[in-house]
């Protein structure tokens, strides 16, 4: 599917009636923050928003209290309950509420609280993160809060040779990158893996 196609997809759930949600789920480095910012930007912002589910990342300072340091990005290191809970907040707004939700700097590592902010007439929240479909507690509410899902696939050698780059972009020496990327990054893209097959539509990227 082109992108053209892939925006006239998303352009639907913008024209229906009410907010709408759009889910976009994949294995980590597969494009999922590309497409959605592509649309968004494609869409304007008075059409959609995007609310990554990386601003429910874990600080440093509580990996560091919890020994989760060297699994930033698993499951266990963010807070699913709290996304949640936005998540309901988003499919109901208020009239002349803005919800202000959290975003995550990539040159930091870090979420970053109240820096999206999500105006209740922006029909279409876009959101992406690996873990929307995971078939897990305390994850399986999020599927439930979503009006669709997408998958983002690629390929293995491509995606995992783009995830040491970014690593390493963002002040990873190379070796440390390749280790992290081979250790975590795709013990986390085998266990999302099954939620490829629960997406309402499989986006392919090259």
């Amino acid at each position: 599917m082109t992108p053209q196609q892939l925006l006239e997809r998303a352009q639907r759930l913008a024209d229906a009636d009410g907010r709408r949600l759009l889910g976009i789920a994949g294995p980590p480095g597969a494009g999922k923050t590309t497409l959605a910012e592509y649309l968004v930007e494609a869409l304007g912002a008075d059409r959609a928003v995007l609310v990554p589910m990386d601003g429910f990342h874990l600080a440093d300072a509580e990996l560091r209290r919890l020994g989760l340091t060297g699994r930033k990005g698993a499951p266990e290191t963010f807070d699913p309950y709290g996304y949640a809970a936005l998540l309901r907040r988003l499919r109901a707004p208020r009239a002349e509420e803005v919800v202000y939700a959290p975003g995550f700097d990539r040159e930091l590592e870090q979420p970053v609280a109240g820096s999206i902010p999500v105006a209740p007439e922006i029909p279409l929240v876009i959101t992406e993160g690996n873990y929307l479909l995971l078939d897990e507690a305390p994850w399986l509410p999020v599927r439930e809060l979503l009006d669709e899902t997408w998958w983002v696939d690629l390929d293995t050698e491509e995606r995992v040779r783009r995830l040491i780059d970014r690593h390493e972009r963002f002040g990873k020496p190379r070796d440390e990158a390749e280790r992290f990327v081979l250790a975590s990054d795709e013990a986390n893209a085998r266990l999302v893996a099954p939620g490829r097959a629960a997406a309402d539509f499989v986006v392919r990227r090259r």
